[in-house]
């Protein structure tokens, strides 16, 4: 009973892989007849795993898609990347995403073997982000739009939505969909305006009802290398309102330990260094000044020592100081 229940796992194991198999090459792989073959097929198919059977001389056989989702066998390799791609998810930006990873993420870890989770847990351990840190009020968007969108740019199909801009100008688009680009914990579609007749690039989180026309296309030309670099550079041509510059009484290697790349450090001693960065709302560098936790000097601009003082008096207010 042993030999066959390893034996079957192998041959899930195998059939897992999408491809087709000639019954000949499977039935080798697992060192059985191929009359043992097809039982152990016809034990996977009572099982809920819809394997489909080509007869004849090239026949075969190979698992497709089915009505739901059987348990999966995998790899040890295949168990570690899934285990650690969900730890990243687990800090998407996509409403409900963060939540799922983590539930499927113990599910997984409480049943791999012990000697998967050790190799896990010092992957995990052993491993330093280099993400950029990014404000906590990071704007999620619509699962379910994320999945329209994507299919759009599959199917190469026509795309109508809403569209609210920075400036709180509402508008309808019509578009010819290419890719979704995730950068900075948002997402964007790069997309072919047929209105504007030019390339755009549309934050999610300020698109809503997107849907889809019915009405094909044959994709036009970008002009950059890929959609992440056209991306890449409007954000970098986008005007951004505030500039700010702050000396910090700690040394660079401190500041950059919290603040990491989102910002440009210079030393200017041994226990100090100036920090710059360009954005559009302040919140965030009076929030990375605080988790530096080193004073600091606010040179410019004048809008974020007012922030600041407004932060200060309210939390004294908090503390009864």
């Amino acid at each position: 009973m042993a030999d066959t229940s390893l034996r079957m796992l192998r041959l899930l194991s195998l059939l897992q892989t999408h491809r087709f198999w000639p019954g000949d090459e499977l039935a080798d792989r697992l060192d059985v007849s191929i009359r043992t073959l097809r039982r152990d097929i016809d034990r996977l198919r009572e099982l809920g795993y819809p394997v489909r059977a080509q007869r004849g001389v090239d026949g075969g056989y190979q698992l497709i898609a089915g009505a739901a989702l059987p348990p999966l066998v995998l790899e040890d390799e295949e168990a570690i990347a899934l285990a650690l791609g969900l730890q990243s998810a687990a800090h998407s930006a996509v409403s409900g995403i963060a939540e799922s990873s983590v539930r499927a993420l113990t599910k997984l870890v409480q049943v791999m073997p012990p000697r998967l989770r050790r190799r896990v847990d010092a992957v995990r351990a052993m491993t330093e982000s280099t993400e950029e840190p990014v404000p906590e009020r990071v704007p999620v968007i619509d699962p379910d739009a994320l999945v329209v969108l994507a299919q759009a740019c599959r199917d190469t199909e026509r795309l109508e939505f809403d569209y609210l801009a920075a400036d709180g100008k509402a508008s309808a688009r019509h578009v010819e969909p290419l890719r979704l680009v995730s950068a900075r914990r948002r997402w964007y579609l790069i997309c072919y305006d047929l209105d504007r007749h030019d390339w755009r690039s549309f934050r999610l989180d300020r698109l809503s009802h997107p849907r889809t026309t019915g009405a094909r296309f044959r994709p036009r030309e970008l002009p950059a290398a890929d959609a992440a670099t056209f991306l890449r550079s409007r954000i970098d041509n986008l005007p951004t309102p505030y500039r700010v510059e702050v000396l910090l009484h700690t040394g660079v290697d401190t500041a950059r330990s919290v603040i990491g790349r989102w910002a440009e450090l210079e030393p200017v001693a041994p226990d100090r260094c100036v920090m710059r960065m360009q954005v559009d709302q302040l919140e965030w560098p009076a929030h990375a000044l605080g988790m530096v936790g080193a004073d600091f000097t606010v040179r410019s601009p004048p809008e974020l020592s007012a922030l600041l003082t407004d932060w200060s008096e309210r939390f004294a207010r908090a503390t009864g100081s």
